[in-house]
Order: C-alpha cells, then structure tokens, then sequence
C-alpha cells in the first residue's frame, strides 16, 4: 500500500494504444473480412445510423459522431431523459468455436445498467459491464462465447438516467485464445497480513448470511483462490515475521489457495515514500546488507518448502518505485539496487525453484516511469517473472492509464502482469479513533459512491479493465480483512494506534461480508 509519493524525475511518458482500422474491408488476398460489420462506425447512411447495425429503444440516444478512438467516429449512447437503447448487430457465417469480442468503450458510470453482450451463439449468453472511465481514456473490455450455430448476436446496451453516456468503438470478433466459460482471470487474490493481528484481538468475521466463521475460509468459499502476505524482518508486535507467514501459509494452502509472498525488507511499512532498512541490518557495509538480504530471503522462502507450503510467488520489495534498502538501493543508485534485486531473486529461486519472481511497483498508470524503472532492471539483468503494480483509482489515476500501462509492459518486457494491490471505500464513516485513509476528497477522485453497491462497482470495473489485457493474471484486494478492533492498529509499535483502512474492507463494521467480496471472487469462477 503507498501512503505518499516520491518524484523520481523521470520523463513522464503516455502509452498510446495502436489499433488497426478496422472500419475498412480486409484487402484482396488477407482472406476473409472481419466478421464485425463497421466495427468502427465508420460508414453511416443518410439517416446518420450506422451501416450494418440496428437499433432497439429510444433510435435517438444511439448516434455516431466525431471523436473515435482510432478512426474518425464512435458510436455514442446519451440523451436528455432516462432511456433505455440497444445498438446490434446479427452476424452469420461464423466458423464453429470459441469466438473473443473486444470492444473499445468509455463510459460515464451512473447508468442503471450498461453492457456489451454475445448471444443467439448456440452456448449460454455472455455479457460485461461497462467500467466508470471518464471522458479521457478509453478502456477495452471482452468476453468470450461458443459459437456453435454459425450465428451470433452483438449488443451495446445502454438504461440510462438522463445526461449518463457511453462510446463505443473499434470491436473484433476473432477466435478465443481461451475457451468459452473459463474464468475471467486466473487470480482473485487477497492481501490478509494483518489477519492474524485481527484476530489476536478479537475481530469477527460473519459470512454475508451474518454467519460467524474463519475469514480465510469465507474469502475462499466466495472464489478468492490467492492469498498475500507480507514479510517484514522484525516487526515490533511480532505479526508478519517469518513464523506469522508460516502459520498464514498453512491454514491458506489447507483451503487450497495460492500464496503470494511480499517481502518488505523493512521492520515497518515500505512503499514509494519509505524503504527504510531492518534495525539489525542499518549498519552493513554493502557486501554484508547484500548478503543479510539473500539469506533473510533464503531463509523465509525456504521455511515455506519445507513445510510443505511453498510460495506460488514472491514479491522481492514492496511497491519499490524509489528502490529499497535506502540508500544503498535507492532509485538514483541503480547499479546498487539491481545487486540487491538480484541477490533476492536468485534467493527465492534457490530455496524453492518453482516460485516466480514478481518486481511490484505502485502508480500502475504511469507508463512514463514504468519503463524507465523496467528498463533500468532489464538493463542490468536483474532476474524476473512476473510484474506487479498497485492501482488505487483514487490516487493512481483513471482506469484506463493502468489498462494502457499493462498492457505496454506485457507486450515489452513478455512477462505477466497482475494488480496486487486495490481498494475502495463502503462508506465515509469513521468507526474508530483513527482517521480513515479513504475520505469524502477520495470518493470524489475516485467517482464511485463510498456504499457497499459503490465498492462492488470498482471492484468489478477493474476486474473487467485487467481481464481484458493479454497475459494478466489477477487481482489482489489489499487487506479486506482489517476491519477496526481495538489494539490491531496500523503501527506495530504502538499498541495504541488505530485502523484507517476498515472502512475498505471487503467485510462491514459488524463483520458482515459486503457485496464487494463475491465480485472479486467472480474474476476467478
């Protein structure tokens, strides 16, 4: 989680997504043409409707007009009173199959319902929601449908109040690359480190029936199928050490989860702001604190293995925009910090072969210093699998820069990309001494309401904006379980200091799952 920024200097850059234009016919020789008829709204007849697509409900809330994400024109969903409008096309001569749809939309949120859909295919009808994106960046949502008839319907569907809006542009209907059915991304995560301090002092956790059980358990049997926790070297209250992640990993491995290890390498908090060094590793010369660092790794990711739990992946530092270790490993030392990235990396890989390696940054909409960090890594041979970012729309930006991101940084280091830290408010309200991190200024950058409806919504919204990018696999909910209980506050410290986070839990005051819960664990039914 990051609590603050740090400039880095760096060039800032924006990532601008190429797509071919689809609103032409395939030349002579390409074979045949895209199954989609002006998928770019394009070509329009004298009645300014689109050519080859027809219109159900309100025919004056659905329009094409200038502004196109890559051609000249979009399709625009909008009107001056509540209005209900179904924009389709029938589409014939598919080739039997597993057939992906994805479409380019931008949508202003508030609609009472918004969706793009597949059906009359031959298999059950799929649909997805359209994610709250604001006028600025367009984001690309799929799914995916057997096609068994040769035949297939296509939806934009819009139930509007007055003055919501959305466009559409640039769709593709191509053979899936994944079958028909399968879940939306491989990971529903969550990040329960501070769990067992939870429970140490008493909190509750209720299913959404108010039934009392273990919360590990109620997050499993709602779909969530990852766990993440974090490490830190020697933590004044004794949570998140190496024997609390020990006994984490056994009761998450028994639920047959996944684990995702995130290593701090701090006795505290580390993020972008602050990677301050273990108290007992401070003083090391560099070839001592390189080596404090291979072994603290060695030794934790090796006490999983032998278990009988190892690590899925592991997170060598947190959110580590501005480097780790300071100063040794600070961002403007990068020959430092990539002899110490590599000293852990090669760490994880000799204690447990099998476990992948994860560099996480945070901003995950900030093309411009993601490169810049990446390149410097791959520059230097620093050793990885997977990259990891954390997305809070709230301080992060819109959705649709961390899409445009992912999608940058998948295609040019050919690594998975997965969210491992997000969150949203289920209400404004403060329920202990300490103040909430998530606030009214939050809820308005952020644009959903602070409601259990409104945190479903963002919640399902980034699942959609991820599962669309090629070769991401996941989302981790950041600590839904920290809800507010006397003595389980946020300082390992001070036993006397507060939670500002419970009013982003996936689970409300009284302990009860929020609706929120069942739309992360979804991503991986």
């Amino acid at each position: 989680m990051q609590h603050r920024k740090i400039a880095l200097g760096t060039l800032a850059l924006v990532a601008v997504l190429v797509v071919p234009d689809l609103g032409r016919p395939a030349a002579a020789g390409s074979g045949t043409a895209p199954p989609v008829v002006n998928p770019g709204f394009e070509v329009t007849g004298a009645d300014g409707s689109p050519t080859g697509w027809s219109v159900r409900g309100q025919r004056s809330a659905s329009v094409v007009e200038p502004g196109g994400r890559t051609g000249a024109n979009r399709l625009t969903h909008r009107a001056d009173q509540p209005y209900r409008v179904q924009t389709y096309q029938r589409l014939t001569g598919l080739r039997r199959g597993d057939h992906t749809l994805r479409v380019s939309v931008r949508a202003s949120g508030g609609q009472r319902d918004a969706y793009v859909s597949l059906t009359g295919c031959g298999g059950p009808g799929r649909r997805v929601d359209l994610p709250r994106t604001g006028a600025e960046w367009w984001v690309e949502v799929s799914l995916t449908t057997r096609v068994s008839t040769g035949r297939c319907t296509v939806a934009l569907v819009s139930d509007g109040n007055a003055g919501d809006w959305a466009h559409f542009d640039d769709l593709t209907l191509r053979p899936a690359t994944r079958p028909a059915g399968a879940p939306a991304l491989r990971i529903a995560g969550a990040d329960v480190s501070h769990l067992t301090k939870n429970e140490h002092h008493g909190a509750v956790y209720r299913d959404r029936t108010g039934r009392p059980g273990d919360a590990l358990r109620i997050l499993r049997d709602n779909g969530v199928n990852y766990a993440r926790v974090k490490v830190w070297v020697d933590p004044a209250d004794g949570f998140s050490d190496k024997a609390d992640v020990l006994a984490k990993a056994r009761r998450a491995k028994a639920l047959g989860m996944g684990l995702l290890v995130d290593f701090h390498y701090s006795d505290t908090w580390a993020d972008p702001g602050k990677q301050f060094k273990p108290a007992a590793w401070a003083e090391l010369p560099f070839d001592q604190l390189r080596q404090a660092l291979y072994d603290h790794t060695y030794d934790v990711v090796s006490s999983l293995r032998r278990q009988g739990t190892p690590a899925d992946m592991v997170q060598v530092g947190n959110e580590i925009n501005g480097g780790m270790l300071w100063p040794d490993g600070r961002w403007d030392n990068w020959d430092g910090l990539a002899t110490l990235l590599t000293a852990a990396s090669t760490a994880v890989t000799d204690a447990s072969p099998r476990s992948r390696v994860a560099l996480h940054l945070a901003e995950g909409g900030d093309n411009g210093a993601h490169r810049w960090w990446f390149d410097n890594a791959v520059n230097r041979g620093v050793p990885f699998d997977l990259i990891a970012v954390s997305h809070y729309t709230y301080w992060h930006g819109p959705l649709g820069s961390l899409q445009a991101n992912l999608l940058d940084l998948t295609s040019r280091y050919g690594r998975p990309v997965m969210v491992v830290e997000t969150g949203y408010g289920f209400t404004l309200a403060e329920h202990d001494h300490e103040t909430n991190i998530f606030n009214s200024s939050l809820q308005q950058v952020g644009g959903y309401p602070a409601t259990p409806e409104g945190q479903a919504d963002a919640i399902r919204d980034m699942v959609s904006t991820v599962a669309a990018v090629p070769g991401a696999l996941g989302v981790f909910y950041w600590e839904p379980t920290w809800t507010a209980v006397a003595g389980a506050g946020w300082d390992p410290a001070d036993p006397t200091s507060g939670d500002g986070w419970e009013n982003q839990a996936l689970f409300d005051n009284s302990g009860r799952a929020l609706p929120g819960l069942r739309v992360l664990g979804g991503a991986a039914r």
